[in-house]
């Protein structure tokens, strides 16, 4: 393992405070849609925390594992992976009954030209779910697009901001979440619903689309021209830790760091530390899509990992030509056509 291997597996350790909830874990966890961005780190950091207690809880994936080698890796790591189209009600009903389901399935990118994939995804499979899993506690991982742009001196949309979703995808996103809402409240089941945005790893995310695209010398849209990020693995374990605040009806959270970022001035920052010069488009627009964390802030603190931290990481993992993965944001997207 390199030092920069080293660095970066030291940023996925698991805290004290995600061991100290896990302590407490009653059944196994499953993973419904392992397969994603965020789902693999998500399970291998589920694992290595029980392991470290000596817990034997099982971590369950679940996923289609289209992208070769993902099932064996998994199961390298004593994850079990189950093979399953959600979508197909048999697959669905064979999986075992578990006690905390995660829930990351969905599709975001494709919508144009797939919308009825797009909301049978989104908006109805949740419903499938809710029904399968009506006696366990369920994390459902949405998204910010639910909410509409906000001034960016407002600190962004809080939970009780009205959602006013932009485009197709939005709009499904907001379907999963009223499904899963309404079987909450007819099952009496306790459901927390996730609203993230945006997470970043080394291989994908925000800071790694804006630091390629500066030492690219490509264009940076300003028209979006503030976000919010959190580094991946700090993402996962309020995840893991919202097990424990599930509710019904289900409560809504939105997870993202505490800072209203400017786009130029991160893509200025690594334009210093790659000795380029950015290259702009379009200017910052008086509103974004942000989201205010204050709520995850009281419940778990703040994020564990600095935006200097994710800069620094991130660009070295880049310029070392580390493996990324071609799973762009699109953050700049203002129309919401995905």
């Amino acid at each position: 393992m390199t030092s920069l291997e080293k660095k970066y597996q030291s940023l996925l350790e698991p805290s004290t405070l995600l061991k100290s909830d896990m302590q407490k874990l009653e059944g196994d966890i499953m993973i419904l849609g392992v397969g994603g961005k965020m789902g693999p780190s998500l399970a291998i950091l589920a694992k290595k925390t029980l392991d470290s207690l000596g817990l034997k809880n099982k971590v369950i994936g679940v996923a289609r594992f289209s992208e070769a080698g993902l099932e064996n890796e998994l199961k390298a790591q004593g994850i079990e992976a189950i093979q399953a189209d959600l979508l197909n009600d048999e697959a669905l009903y064979s999986l075992p009954q578990v006690k905390n389901i995660l829930y990351l399935a969905g599709t975001k990118f494709g919508t144009s030209g797939n919308e009825s994939f797009t909301w049978a995804m989104n908006a109805y499979l949740p419903g499938r779910v809710a029904t399968k899993f009506k006696g366990s506690r369920i994390v459902v991982f949405s998204t910010g697009n639910v909410y509409p742009f906000t001034s960016v001196e407002s600190g962004g949309a809080t939970e009780t901001t009205l959602p006013a979703p932009i485009g197709e995808y939005a709009q499904s996103c907001l379907g999963r979440e009223r499904m899963f809402q309404y079987f909450s409240n007819l099952n009496h089941t306790p459901i927390l619903i996730y609203r993230l945005n945006y997470a970043n790893d080394v291989s994908y995310g925000v800071l790694l689309e804006i630091a390629k695209a500066v030492r690219e010398s490509k264009p940076i849209d300003l028209a979006m021209g503030y976000v919010n990020v959190i580094w991946q693995n700090d993402a996962n374990e309020i995840a893991l830790r919202s097990l424990w605040h599930c509710q019904v009806p289900a409560k809504i959270l939105n997870v993202t760091g505490n800072q209203t970022l400017s786009v130029r001035k991160l893509a200025i920052e690594f334009g210093k530390r790659l000795d380029k010069v950015p290259v702009f488009k379009n200017d910052e627009l008086p509103t974004a899509l942000l989201s205010n964390a204050s709520e995850s802030e009281r419940l778990f603190g703040i994020s564990n990992t600095s935006l200097e931290q994710m800069m620094d990481i991130i660009l070295e993992w880049l310029v070392k030509g580390g493996k990324t993965i071609n799973k762009p944001t699109h953050f700049s997207e203002r129309t919401g056509n995905f």
